[in-house]
């Protein structure tokens, strides 16, 4: 598919139907697979055959859906995961162990701030947690000799920083180590990270790719570009012979465009499991079909909600980089010229009493912790997804205490307006 359209990728990429056989990816909904003989079945456990023989590692439906989100992004291989936060843990844990250090912008989603700063830190990793708005002085400086990646969102959730990729990527290279962002809000739509440097892209495709809360997932896609071998000192996992799988050494029988997805299947999904199921990944692939229709709608929707609260007397401030007097209008002009998202936030005057006040008036705008689909839906994440942070953390990461994420949904632009202005009202 690499001769045609991302919009004709996201209709008919990954999958194609031989004759007779069924036009939409089938759900292969087993756990195991028969072979003829035992040296057949060996042959896949020793990595020297294709196929498939358990689930919890490999599933054609999987494979077909990951195949497309890997030919959207530009990358070379790519893998489906139980969640966007499995997606994070694996990225990251597949090169970084106890005794290493990650750079990451501290403008990422609470929940992996969490995971990475929390449960990452007692595996004895250790993160440096970096304004997105450093100089690169400053991201130099965070390097350290036992640093292994550095990681960032190319949309932050909620905070709605724009990552300067190129920046990120520059440094993460300088120092001899992959450059891992997670690209969900902005989908392979409106940013291809590869195409900017990074090394490793993940996604949570429980958001705009699935599009309709119907299944939670997530994805890694390798660029298959880093050059494991030429820092092999770094990387002793892709590098030296794995004892847990027959000695193997990824990096050597792989080469640059298989090692990093294969030893995250072989060895992180054979032991942590976090699979996507046949059935949620075939109902994402029904998402990915509308992708490229659905984005266009959700950032024409976003940048008309946040041009009205740009101009509401009872609004403190509005994030959204597609209005021109925003921080980041520069960078998404660079990085996101064609739209960002359809998510917009934005704090209410009087803080955080009042942002809560006014969540309980929204009628359109369903309160959840979902984010990105068909339906309009807010939050008040000092309250939800980052109420595990202090005050002062919030700050620093971007999250103000008085701070509502305002998920556009697919809804008519003037029923969102009509709604949002009457829970204004109310305040």
């Amino acid at each position: 598919m690499s001769n045609y359209s991302l919009d004709t990728k996201c209709v008919q990429g990954g999958y194609t139907a031989g004759n007779g056989e069924p036009r939409q990816i089938p759900i292969i909904q087993s756990t195991t697979f028969k072979y003829d003989t035992s040296e057949n079945m060996g042959r896949l456990f020793d990595l020297e055959a294709e196929g498939y023989f358990y689930s919890r590692l490999q599933n054609p439906t999987c494979d077909y859906v990951a195949k497309k989100i890997c030919e959207l992004e530009g990358g070379c291989a790519a893998m489906l995961t139980g969640s966007g936060q499995a997606a994070n843990f694996y990225a990251v844990f597949n090169i970084a162990n106890c005794g290493d250090h990650v750079v990451a912008s501290n403008s990422i989603y609470g929940g992996t701030y969490n995971l990475f700063a929390v449960t990452m830190k007692k595996m004895g990793i250790d993160f440096t947690f970096i304004n997105p708005d450093c100089t690169e002085e400053e991201l130099n400086a965070a390097f350290r000799e036992n640093t292994k990646a550095v990681f960032g969102e190319t949309i932050a959730n909620p905070a709605l920083t724009v990552l300067d990729i190129e920046k990120f990527a520059k440094a993460a290279h300088a120092h001899g180590v992959p450059f891992i962002i997670d690209n969900t809000f902005a989908t392979p739509v409106n940013c291809r990270p590869i195409e900017w440097g990074a090394d490793i892209v993940t996604h949570s495709t429980t958001k705009y790719m699935d599009g309709h809360a119907a299944g939670i997932g997530g994805c890694i896609v390798d660029a298959g570009r880093f050059d494991w071998m030429a820092h092999a000192d770094k990387f002793p996992g892709l590098c030296t012979p794995d004892d847990s799988y027959h000695g193997i050494t990824y990096a050597e029988k792989f080469g640059n465009g298989g090692a990093f997805i294969t030893k995250a299947t072989a060895q992180l999904m054979r032991d942590f499991g976090s699979v996507q199921s046949p059935q949620t990944a075939f109902l994402l692939n029904m998402g990915l079909e509308s992708l490229h229709v659905r984005m266009r709608k959700h950032c024409e929707n976003g940048l008309a909600v946040a041009e009205f609260l740009s101009r509401h007397d009872k609004i403190a401030y509005v994030n959204y980089c597609g209005l021109p007097g925003d921080k980041y209008h520069a960078l998404a002009e660079k990085y996101l010229p064609n739209g960002s998202c359809g998510v917009v936030s934005f704090g209410v005057k009087g803080g955080r009493t009042a942002a809560e006040k006014f969540m309980k008036h929204m009628k359109l705008g369903a309160i959840e912790t979902h984010v990105a689909d068909a339906k309009t839906c807010c939050l008040h994440p000092a309250s939800a997804t980052h109420r595990q942070m202090s005050d002062e953390e919030l700050v620093a990461c971007g999250v103000f205490p008085d701070l509502v994420r305002y998920s556009c949904g697919l809804e008519d632009a003037a029923d969102l307006i009509a709604d949002l202005a009457q829970a204004l009202e109310q305040i």
